[in-house]
């Protein structure tokens, strides 16, 4: 168990943990929450003992292994599959010490009999660590985290710094631990590898401690939330969404104490404050005097809400706002050639509309949005927009746009250069820019400060149109639900790319989503979505074009023999999809099992030949005895791969119509 027992810690002269104590047992999924500065960074460093409690203790079983993910990543040359496997430590730095012995058997033959055992005894070792199945491993992780097949053999160095955000993510998972540290693992993150991480941390068997802003996610990891609060650390159980209710019955029950306490405290008061001079009286009042002096204060809890803002009502509001014709959304090269990512976008726009954008990582969700936002001039066809359009754009890129050296103030007052500067800092207050911070330069900003920055230009602006690309990113928990808040309220029109589910369902009406080079109506709801891509993506079962119209539910009504033969045409299609990956996985194994299985029974027949224990071919026949056990492992496993593959064509085939 991890215990953490009359914690003191504390930064200069302020103070993050006071008496602060609080169990956790095997196996447990943590959500650890609190507002930002409150400490959460500084108890994992604080469990990874990069840091020293000023009192107190922080204890973990002896022997525990430990991962987190690094916030640094090397400009390696090393291709990001290479990096992934570095993550399992004990694994490496057994090849390496095989690799060694190698070198030293090849150069000098003074003692290798002994290092013969070793290389013997590190081989089984190298099992028990699952190293022939490593490299498969690691594919998995990096392709549930989004990485192609070709970024795999990709070096380090060519991935921006999001990218290698996932990298280090990645090792952290490919790490033997019984103890996982995860820090905001959702900030880099599409949909789809949220989806798959979560699904992923479900089945982790260690104890988990995570650190996130999307409630979502807190929900479908973890069954243990540890709240810091006024320094404290307090353990609740069940998920975030039970950590609210729960949180919100406390305050309403605390104030109700407390309203109940004041009004003791002024009835005490009141009596004092009459009766203290009386000398008939005077007993009686220094006694509740000293009543008033006892009696123990009633803290006042605070739901934590940082501001609240909404989107002040446009200037114009035109119906249909607008419209595309055929349009191709890409990017061209310098030799003026177009690389078309989403093509024949054929949609209509209207006041009040609220689209939920979906799609795997790379789909061209982003690209999609710039476009209609008029920051990518199509390649082909025509987006035309209504007189007294009013577009609020939103985009990750747009934080590095802010000008470094200017403040809030300067920000705003380049936008409305005749409006007041008490008016205009007024309007900042409203997004937790008062005082010295409305005047203090962007670059000593934290991400979230500029991404409430960006919103609050955008407010400013006053727009019908909100094209929003992960608006959420670098927002805690509190600012998210203001910004829920304040988009649920807009009146205007919505395009949303978010992975935050919670913000998607509180705010959308419907989906469309952007697959295959194509952008469609989406007809489920984000459960729909989720199934859809287990079904396909992240199982590996078939590509993403497996979503078209003919996956939408059954309307209703009688079909006729023509429409039949269609959609039984169609099921057999997206059956063949579904299977060949499969059955493609399947000859693969067989033709290992025909390879591992020839080499296997040609070292038999050696091992059985008597000739081979001579003394003069002791070191062959230690080899040949390595490679048989090696053999004999790498068999049994692609037998059981196979089997389950088998199962899973198998049942792919009952499933089918």
């Amino acid at each position: 168990m991890i215990h953490i027992e009359r914690l003191h810690f504390g930064h200069g002269a302020r103070s993050l943990f006071v008496e602060a104590e609080v169990t956790l047992n095997p196996g447990e999924k943590v959500g650890l929450i609190g507002a930002n500065g409150t400490g959460k960074s500084t108890l994992f460093a604080l469990l990874r003992g990069l840091l020293h409690p000023d009192g107190g203790e922080v204890r973990m079983p002896p022997g525990w292994r430990l991962a987190h993910v690094a916030q640094e990543t090397p400009a390696s040359e090393r291709s990001a599959l290479d990096y992934a496997i570095d993550g399992d430590t004990p694994l490496r730095a057994l090849e390496a010490e095989l690799a060694r012995l190698d070198r030293l058997m090849a150069g000098d033959a003074g003692e290798d009999d002994v290092r013969g055992e070793r290389i013997a005894e590190l081989h089984g070792r190298l099992a028990d660590a699952d190293a022939y199945t490593a490299r498969a491993r690691a594919e998995r992780l990096l392709a549930g985290l989004g990485f192609s097949q070709t970024q795999m053999a990709m070096p380090v160095a060519r991935f921006s710094g999001g990218w290698r955000m996932r990298l280090n993510l990645a090792q952290a998972l490919m790490c033997p631990s019984d103890l996982l540290l995860l820090d905001e693992p959702t900030n880099h993150l599409d949909l789809d590898a949220i989806l798959w991480l979560e699904d992923w941390l479900k089945h982790y068997p260690g104890t988990l401690i995570v650190i996130s802003h999307d409630r979502d996610f807190l929900d479908g990891v973890t069954h243990v939330i540890v709240h810091i609060d006024r320094q404290r650390l307090r353990r609740y159980g069940g998920n975030y969404a039970q950590f609210e209710r729960t949180r919100a019955l406390e305050i309403s029950l605390n104030q109700s104490q407390l309203e109940k306490q004041n009004r003791e405290r002024a009835h005490l008061q009141h009596f004092i404050d009459r009766f203290k001079a009386k000398a008939t009286k005077a007993k009686q009042a220094q006694s509740r005097m000293k009543m008033l002096a006892k009696m123990v204060a009633v803290a006042p809890l605070h739901a934590a809400s940082p501001f609240s803002f909404e989107f002040r009502e446009p200037l114009a509001a035109p119906d249909l706002l607008l419209a595309t014709e055929r349009a191709v959304a890409g990017y061209r090269s310098t030799d003026g050639a177009g690389r078309p990512i989403v093509s024949g976008i054929d949609f209509t726009l209207h006041k009040g509309q609220r689209i939920g954008l979906l799609g795997v990582n790379g789909a061209g969700k982003s690209t999609l949005v710039k476009t209609l936002a008029g920051e990518l001039p199509p390649l082909d066809g025509a987006i035309r927009y209504s007189t007294g359009i009013a577009i609020g754009y939103f985009a990750q890129h747009q934080l590095d746009s802010l000008r470094e050296d200017e403040s809030p103030l300067k920000h705003l007052m380049r936008l409305a250069p005749d409006t007041r500067e008490q008016d205009l800092r007024n309007f900042l207050g409203g997004f937790n820019f008062s005082g010295d911070s409305a005047s203090s330069p962007v670059s000593a900003f934290s991400g979230g400060e500029r991404a409430r920055l960006a919103l609050a230009l955008i407010v400013w602006r006053r727009p019908n149109l909100l094209l929003l690309d992960e608006p959420t990113n670098h927002l805690d928990l509190e600012t998210r639900a203001a910004l829920t808040h304040a988009l649920a309220q807009f009146d205007g029109a919505l395009v949303l790319v978010s992975h935050d589910r919670h913000l998607l369902r509180a705010v959308t009406d419907e989906f469309m989503i952007v697959a295959d080079g194509r952008l469609r109506p989406f007809p489920g709801d984000l459960d729909d979505y989720r199934d859809w891509l287990f079904r396909t993506r992240l199982t590996e079962r078939g590509p993403p074009a497996a979503v078209a119209d003919n996956d939408s539910p059954d309307t209703g009504g009688r079909k006729d023999a023509r429409q039949q033969k269609r959609l039984a045409a169609e099921a057999r299609q997206r059956r063949a999809q579904r299977l060949r990956p499969i059955e493609t996985r399947l000859e693969a194994l067989e033709r290992q099992m025909t390879e591992l299985g020839a080499r296997k029974n040609e070292l038999d027949r050696k091992l059985a030949d008597p000739g081979s224990y001579a003394q003069d071919h002791k070191t062959q026949l230690q080899s040949w005895l390595i490679e048989q056990a090696a053999l004999a492992r790498d068999l049994e496993r692609v037998e059981t791969e196979w089997l389950e593959r088998q199962t899973e064509l198998e049942s792919g085939d009952e499933e089918s119509p």
